[in-house]
């Protein structure tokens, strides 16, 4: 499904300044010229200043628009129309979630003049990140996250991906072996420790209920307006396990992480009802969430972007790291 690491980062390069005015542009209005290129590194994200005139109550981010390139390969127009339409079904039930804008033809998402990038145009939405949180706060995730659920429970997603042992696992160590790209002192260890995670505790998601959810919902994903809340970034949404969406809030396996995880599970509770017995699936989906994250690593690691900030990937003492990290994984779980 993804493109090669070269071949997409050489589709962005086409990304001048020119092609992202234009692009803005086809919502119906003009720009200014001023381009402002934000942290991404699976996409390409703008932020673009409108020239128009704004009526005295306008808010602040009013004049500017934040632009996405999809990268190439990753997603098709049907599985990102899927996310819009999730976006969609939230805010008609009052959830704070930013929704793209529709072009003049009603559609969400657009494809670059003559390049193979797919796009989508989003207001420009001020907030917060807060690595601190009150309990009422952390309670307030919670029903937030409960929300989304139950309108996730609406619908289904029939062309974006399901988080499975297989999608997440088995499928990424099979790329890693067949790419050699494990240090021989490490790679029959490091996927003998990850198959046996895999292989003892894949009966647990049986009888899981698979659903819309965000998918990467961990704290950075979460932006405040003051005592408001909302969320952002849906472009990993999927088919999953509700509990996905709520053990990357407090990943930490403390006891102050603990406490943080049942004030979110209080406030989840009040909306909607949670599956206790789910909660064994917080440490197979942390090595779930590991082996994918490295393999999404290795299939962009071309991309300059990727190799500026994980200047360690593919050396020896990275793969032991995370080795580390899965053996940690397997004591919790009591797999030797």
């Amino acid at each position: 499904m993804d493109a090669t690491s070269a071949d997409a980062t050489q589709a962005f390069f086409a990304l001048t300044p020119e092609r992202v005015l234009a692009a803005v542009e086809r919502l119906g209005t003009r720009c200014t010229g001023r381009v402002l290129a934000l942290n991404s590194m699976e996409n390409r994200v703008y932020e673009v200043e409108l020239d128009v005139d704004l009526p005295a109550d306008a808010g602040r981010w009013d004049a500017y628009r934040v632009v996405k390139f999809y990268r190439p390969g990753r997603w098709n127009r049907q599985q990102i129309e899927e996310e819009h339409r999730f976006l969609r079904d939230a805010a008609a039930m009052d959830l704070p979630v930013v929704q793209p804008i529709p072009f003049q033809d009603g559609s969400t998402v657009a494809c670059v003049e003559h390049a193979p990038i797919l796009y989508t145009v989003f207001p420009k939405v001020g907030g917060r990140i807060r690595d601190e949180l009150a309990d009422e706060e952390l309670e307030q995730i919670g029903r937030l996250i409960a929300r989304l659920h139950n309108v996730g429970t609406a619908a289904t997603f029939q062309h974006r991906l399901r988080l499975t042992v297989d999608s997440y696992g088995f499928d990424n160590l099979a790329f890693l072996r067949d790419q050699k790209l494990l240090p021989a002192s490490v790679e029959q260890h490091y996927l003998r420790v990850a198959e046996r995670i895999f292989s003892t505790t894949r009966e647990w998601f049986s009888g899981v209920p698979l659903q819309r959810i965000h998918g990467d919902c961990h704290l950075g994903n979460i932006l405040w307006q003051g005592e408001r809340c909302f969320m952002v970034d849906f472009d990993d949404s999927l088919m999953g396990p509700p509990i996905q969406d709520l053990w990357l809030l407090t990943p930490g396996r403390d006891e102050d992480s603990m406490r943080r995880q049942d004030l979110i599970l209080r406030g989840y509770s009040s909306m909607r009802p949670f599956d206790p017995g789910s909660a064994r699936l917080r440490e197979p989906l942390r090595a779930l969430r590991m082996v994918h994250f490295t393999t999404w690593i290795a299939k962009r690691f071309e991309d300059p972007a990727f190799k500026r900030v994980f200047v360690d990937y593919g050396s020896e003492r990275y793969w032991r790291e995370q080795l580390v990290a899965l053996q940690e994984v397997g004591e919790c779980l009591g797999i030797g």
